[in-house]
């Protein structure tokens, strides 16, 4: 063994690694955690796989982790629940807290208090899933325009989302996303550059990493595109220059303070064509670590490899309290 491996052990002591879990996102998750397991048990550090969606709360209690690194994407693992969970236990985790967590899933209360703190979202509107008749769906058709986006405001990773081209298609676009939420968002098409920012650290020392620029076929970013297809390109560093860099990554990182980001997030933007205007469309608390992960793509251009990149996000687990390591 390392002196490395030794200081790591030393360091963190026993690691879980929570992924899998219940959500619409489960595969996805199963992907991040594998790998970030892998990571972290290359570099020596006692890492050990914790499944939420097959084991319990007590069993996670009764493990007794020292620290534990949130893979879960998604409900029941990415919207505060089991931060609050974890807090309870006294169990150290990865990312942000309770708060920012829950806001930073719901897309309409992130884009309310983004837009309080000057960061621009496309124009919105939240239909009941319910209870909207297809006069409303109408209206709201009419009131936008079209193109427009029809979104599940709790889902991620594309699930639950339509981009409607015409009228005569906002029903069935509706109740797609009505399946996977009480409510149902109404955004504003912004046609253009699609950018996202990684952002690490907390407050004054919240730093952007290298923007990615997502270029899919057609413009389709889709799960299959995002997750599993080779025929998007990502550019990174984005071609953009100094300037506007610049302006896109303070943005990030003033989303990322404002709904009260830790250790580490990814904000997700729209660069308007018409006239190179940015829009925030949602942040990500537990983003994606696959191998088509944006994260890690960027990390890697600003110097950091994977497993430092995953040693560097576990390092920054909430550690004010110690664990319990009461059942």
């Amino acid at each position: 063994m390392t002196t490395t491996v030794q200081n790591l052990k030393t360091e963190f002591g026993k690691v879980g690694v929570l992924f899998g879990g219940r959500s619409a996102e489960r595969e996805v998750s199963l992907m991040s955690g594998k790998g970030v397991l892998a990571a972290l048990q290359g570099k020596g550090v006692d890492a050990h796989a914790f499944d939420p969606a097959e084991r319990s709360l007590a069993e996670l209690a009764a493990e007794k982790f020292d620290r534990v690194f949130i893979a879960l994407h998604g409900s029941y693992g990415e919207d505060g629940t089991l931060q609050g969970a974890l807090e309870q236990l006294g169990i150290p985790y990865t990312g942000p807290g309770v708060m920012a967590s829950s806001i930073a899933m719901d897309k309409v209360m992130t884009k309310r208090i983004c837009l309080s703190q000057g960061v621009p979202t496309p124009k919105f509107s939240v239909l009941d899933a319910k209870h909207t008749t297809s006069d409303q769906l109408q209206a709201v058709a009419s009131e936008f325009g079209m193109p427009l986006m029809l979104k599940a405001p709790h889902e991620g990773s594309t699930i639950g989302i339509a981009k409607v081209e015409a009228a005569d298609g906002m029903q069935a676009g509706f109740d797609l996303c009505a399946k996977y939420d009480e409510v149902v968002l109404v955004e504003q098409f912004i046609k253009g550059r699609e950018l996202t920012v990684p952002v690490i650290g907390s407050g004054r020392n919240a730093r952007a990493l290298p923007i990615v620029e997502i270029r899919a076929p057609q413009g389709n970013y889709d799960y299959e595109h995002k997750y599993f297809s080779n025929d998007t390109q990502y550019l990174c560093p984005a071609p953009l220059d100094d300037v506007f860099t610049k302006r896109i990554q303070a943005l990030a990182v003033s989303a990322f303070n404002a709904i009260g980001c830790v250790g580490w997030s990814r904000v997700d933007f729209m660069v308007r064509a018409s006239d190179n205007e940015p829009f925030l469309l949602e942040i990500n608390t537990s983003p994606g670590m696959t191998s088509h992960s944006l994260v890690p793509m960027s990390a890697k251009v600003a110097g950091t490899d994977y497993e430092d990149l995953c040693v560097e996000i576990l390092r920054s687990a909430k550690t004010e309290f110690k664990p319990s390591h009461k059942v």
